[in-house]
């Protein structure tokens, strides 16, 4: 597994780098091919340690975020989350991660969700407008999240709330 490791307005020394690696090798590389790519980023949020876990494996991103005093609990607790994603969606996931490695691991550990219960369908008009508009409009709603057409760009997005209070876009492409 490669990894990338980034510090916003932190210093990072060796030896947190060489324990993530070996952390994320002994938890995560049973999961994933030697192609995945891992990320890390650090930042410090109100005296705590933020520790942003993303892993790319082929067409797959497990995301997770994890705050604690410490960095090496941060990542720790990161790390659990994403092993946490993967057992409860264990056979959904199994066709794409590495063959076998869930049977093994997490034998009897989850129970299975074959079908999900879509309770509603809606359907809206979508209308273009800018990124400010459509915070406003999903802040008006009382939703976390807002499908849009952006004026600017032309192509649908999504503005949701992050559970830090601020915003984000979502901008598919093809690429």
């Amino acid at each position: 597994m490669k990894l990338n490791i980034m510090a916003k307005k932190l210093q990072i020394g060796p030896s947190f780098t060489e324990n993530a690696e070996k952390k994320l090798h002994q938890k995560l590389n049973k999961f994933f091919e030697d192609e995945a790519e891992a990320k890390i980023t650090l930042s410090e949020q109100r005296d705590q340690i933020v520790v942003e876990l993303t892993v790319r494996a082929g067409s797959m991103i497990y995301r997770a975020e994890q705050a604690a005093a410490d960095k090496n609990d941060a990542l720790d607790a990161a790390i659990d989350k994403i092993i946490r994603k993967i057992r409860k969606n264990k056979t959904k996931l199994g066709k794409r991660i590495r063959e076998g490695a869930l049977n093994e691991t997490f034998a009897d550990t989850v129970e299975e969700q074959t079908e999900y219960n879509v309770i509603r369908r809606k359907s809206f008009r979508l209308h273009p407008m800018s990124v400010e508009e459509a915070i406003l409009q999903m802040n008006m709603l009382g939703h976390s999240f807002f499908l849009f057409l952006n004026g600017e760009t032309g192509g649908m997005n999504v503005v949701y709330r992050r559970a830090d209070g601020d915003y984000a876009v979502l901008e598919p492409t093809t690429e």
